[in-house]
């Protein structure tokens, strides 16, 4: 059997979308010759992946693993929500998560082929989306929660607490999944966006007429709106009065991670 290296299939694979294994065949049924196995993968419909790589991805499922002190958080993507909830697609996504959450990110970049087989399979553009391991630190706890539609996961959230009782850390992750915070704290919000959320607010302020005397007052209390829709910590717990801050008492929110389609 003729031999072909490591090389000389990413080189075919890159030059035509077809998977890596049909890549290999195609070589070897091609006695080596890259023109001849683009040829074959032609002939077998094989080579068309690529022509479907720029279209939107805007579908897909999640998928969360979790273990002791340690979980995953993965999104699959696709162009169409037919394809994200079938059983292979679904299977292929959560056995992502698990290999991620035994090995870390790296070791989403193993099912590099499986990926490629769902990508012929389904005729559309297929491919990883976000892929995030978190471990707990020393005596911390982890929660975990998909919200699923039709059978698939569509928004995850993984958050680490450090002495925040189980329910309500677990009512934290809740609310991530739907207020959708982008940053825990405000130390995580960058100055720059600050900065331009104030002179934002400030010229609406002057529009509206309002003395200048009261527009310092007035910016800032707009800013702490503009924080409380951003940061976790700030929000009302599932849209209460009180916040996340409070709801944690002598607690602490030590990171959140979440992805969502849309």
């Amino acid at each position: 059997m003729v031999q072909v290296s490591a090389r000389e299939v990413k080189a075919l694979r890159d030059a035509t979308g077809a998977g890596m294994m049909d890549a290999k065949r195609a070589l070897i049924e091609a006695a080596g010759d890259p023109a001849e196995a683009a040829e074959v993968l032609k002939r077998k419909g094989l080579a068309k992946a690529a022509e479907r790589a720029d279209r939107e991805a805007a579908e897909g499922a999640i998928a969360v693993a979790a273990g002791d002190g340690v979980a995953a958080l993965v999104l699959l993507r696709s162009e169409t929500d037919f394809s994200a909830k079938a059983a292979d697609f679904l299977a292929c996504t959560q056995e992502i998560a698990e290999a991620v959450r035994d090995g870390g990110a790296a070791a989403a970049e193993a099912f590099g082929g499986r990926i490629d087989e769902l990508r012929l399979a389904k005729k559309e553009n297929i491919s990883l989306g976000s892929v995030v391991q978190v471990r707990a630190g020393e005596g911390n706890t982890l929660d975990t929660y998909v919200h699923r539609q039709d059978g698939r996961g569509v928004n995850g959230v993984i958050v680490e607490g450090a002495g925040v009782d189980a329910e309500v850390l677990h009512q934290v992750a809740l609310h991530v999944a739907f207020a959708k915070p982008r940053y825990l704290d405000r130390d995580e919000v960058p100055e720059a966006d600050v900065e331009r959320e104030r002179a934002s607010v400030l010229e609406i302020t002057k529009a509206e007429g309002r003395p200048e005397a009261a527009w310092d007052k007035i910016v800032q209390g707009r800013l702490s709106g503009w924080f409380r829709e951003s940061v976790l910590l700030e929000q009302g717990l599932h849209g209460d009065k009180t916040s996340v801050a409070k709801s944690i008492g002598s607690g602490r929110i030590v990171r959140f991670e979440q992805s969502y389609l849309g």
